[in-house]
């Protein structure tokens, strides 16, 4: 086939930083009601249940409430939506916006084909709620919420909201505000100083610790957004033209003082696994193009079991990935060692006139 492209290339998205404590409240009521995934997370699930043994009889079955129903994605969608300052305009939104607006914002955006149906569900249309259900049947658990939030009584809906959201924030959020802003606002600004010197698909990758987005068609920016709750894991959303990503803050901006002359974990890992002829070697294999296991070891002469464990250093470092049985090299991340060690190297410590 022969093509004459006269489009202006591959353009890629622009991106957005942001931190809220409303957003860290909302993925921790999520974390919370998913305790299948409590003995993954960094904090262990003995401090879920006591977290939960904290709450009220009234904000526990509000929280109960959320977890059958999943209306932290309601939540989360609101946010997403709106830049709201504090958490009394939260809760002044969700009491004072009508109930069309509050329906069809809480309904997931499942595409742009599908944004007149979900308008059609939110207005009422059971067919187009079934559309919707049908469109995302898959899901684990968007057909059985779009049917909740377009048969839900509205004031019911706008009493929880307003409850747990209240009740969770003052009671598990607000007694560690101070430390946890601090963290992430830290890590904001990690992030905020790295920008202008990476590509923003080297800065999600960097940022979320190997996250490979692509720019995508009718996406034109993505929107990260710190998060401490939910390390290590990397949480992905998405509403018209952006992609969010609520990431996991650095181990850095956990400290309150950090070390300017500590480096990142992530980079010494790097330089380590650099730090090797023969995994050097296969770094640049790698760079010409894809290789499976046997064929590396037939290149490099060495025991595949040898070349197996150089590969998963490189893996670990996050500078080799592999799919389908060929391992390919994490160029974006081998792109930003030098940003990552310019940012390191400028990262206070003693000034010397």
């Amino acid at each position: 086939m022969r093509l004459i492209d006269i489009t202006n290339g591959r353009k890629t998205y622009e991106i957005e930083l942001q931190f809220s404590m409303l957003f860290e409240s909302a993925l921790g009521l999520a974390a919370a009601t998913y305790p299948d995934i409590h003995h993954t997370l960094e904090k262990p699930p003995t401090y879920w249940s006591d977290l939960k043994a904290k709450l009220s009889s009234k904000l526990a079955a509000e929280v109960s409430y959320l977890q059958q129903n999943n209306t932290w994605k309601t939540i989360l969608n609101l946010l997403d939506r709106h830049s709201f300052k504090e958490l009394s305009d939260l809760l002044s939104y969700i009491k004072n916006t009508d109930e069309l607006e509050l329906r069809y914002e809480s309904l997931p955006f499942l595409g742009y084909t599908l944004q007149e149906t979900r308008r059609k569900a939110a207005e009422g249309a059971s067919n187009a709620a079934d559309q919707l259900k049908q469109a995302c049947h898959d899901h684990k658990f968007f057909p059985d919420y779009i049917h909740f939030i377009c048969e839900v009584n509205i004031d019911q809906l706008k009493n929880h909201l307003i409850t747990v959201m209240n009740g969770w924030y003052q009671t598990i959020v607000a007694p560690h505000e101070e430390t946890i802003r601090g963290i992430l606002e830290r890590d904001f600004q990690a992030k905020l100083t790295m920008m202008p010197k990476m590509e923003p698909e080297a800065l999600v990758e960097w940022a979320t610790g190997g996250i490979r987005y692509l720019p995508e068609p009718q996406v034109t920016r993505v929107r990260l957004i710190p998060q401490y709750v939910y390390r290590p894991w990397s949480i992905q959303a998405e509403m018209e033209q952006t992609k969010i990503l609520y990431y996991p803050v650095s181990d850095e901006s956990i400290s309150v003082e950090p070390d300017p002359y500590r480096p990142p974990h992530n980079l010494v890992q790097q330089c380590k696994a650099l730090g090797d002829e023969h995994r050097m070697r296969m770094v640049k294999m790698l760079y010409q193009k894809d290789h499976s296991l046997q064929e590396l070891t037939d290149k490099l002469d060495l025991a595949k079991s040898t070349v197996h464990h150089h590969l998963s250093m490189l893996r670990s470092a996050q500078l080799v990935g592999v799919e389908e049985q060929r391992y390919y090299l994490k160029r974006t991340n081998l792109v930003t060692l030098f940003p990552q060690w310019q940012g390191y190297l400028e990262r206070g410590g003693e000034k010397i006139e």
